[in-house]
């Protein structure tokens, strides 16, 4: 998908068979909001346009993206007013913004813009841990976890921070939230496409993500 906005072209690194119902032009970015034939889920939804970035600092608990304050163990995430915040290790965190409108970047010389090169996807509702599970050896549902939490490893065999938004409900739910390097963007959607086929997973628009999402943000601490 592309678009061009005062001479400035983004290009998001997944393209899905499905038919556009509706499209929206943004910062540069063409937003697909709603696909032909959804189906009831689950879903699995490009988000590549959302802005995401990382953080690195020595004093990393002294930085305050949106005003919140970075979780203080890695795999703990803290969320506030639209943005998720992953705390990653000693020194780095990972900052995404998940509302419809776009956040301004941090000014501090901490962060660092990776939302063009990396891909993020959301896959959710029924049997989303189902089909997770084919692709990947880690803990998706953490029943010790309270929700949103990091988990980083293979998924699909490709370097990935994973978040849980939503926990295991049988076959009935769940969400996680998934990004790595923009180059692995067609073979981790060829993967989970394929891994979902048997529960009929289909591509859906933002506006799919954020109905669900805003269901579901009031349970996030």
């Amino acid at each position: 998908m592309a678009e061009m906005t005062n001479g400035i072209q983004r290009l998001s690194p997944v393209s899905f068979e499905g038919v556009p119902a509706d499209v929206e032009d943004r910062n540069g970015w063409k937003v697909i909001l709603k696909y032909n034939n959804e189906g009831d889920g689950p879903y699995l939804v490009d988000l590549s346009h959302k802005p995401r970035w990382d953080a690195q600092d020595g004093r990393l608990d002294a930085l305050q993206p949106g005003g919140m304050t970075i979780p203080p163990s890695p795999g703990q995430c803290g969320f506030k007013d639209g943005l998720l915040v992953n705390r990653m290790n000693r020194t780095q965190a990972a900052v995404w913004q998940l509302k419809r409108t776009s956040s301004i970047m941090p000014a501090e010389p901490a962060y660092t813009d990776v939302t063009e090169s990396t891909v993020f996807l959301s896959l959710f509702g029924r049997h989303t841990f189902g089909i997770a599970e084919k692709l990947s050896a880690l803990d998706f549902s953490g029943t010790e976890n309270k929700i949103p939490f990091l988990l980083q490893g293979p998924f699909s065999h490709v370097p990935c921070q994973v978040v849980t938004l939503e926990k295991h409900k049988g076959d009935t739910g769940g969400g996680i939230l998934l990004t790595c390097s923009r180059g692995y963007a067609r073979s981790m959607v060829h993967a989970i496409l394929n891994a979902g086929r048997e529960f009929d997973v289909r591509p859906a628009g933002e506006q799919t993500f954020l109905d669900w999402f805003n269901a579901v943000k009031n349970s996030l601490h």
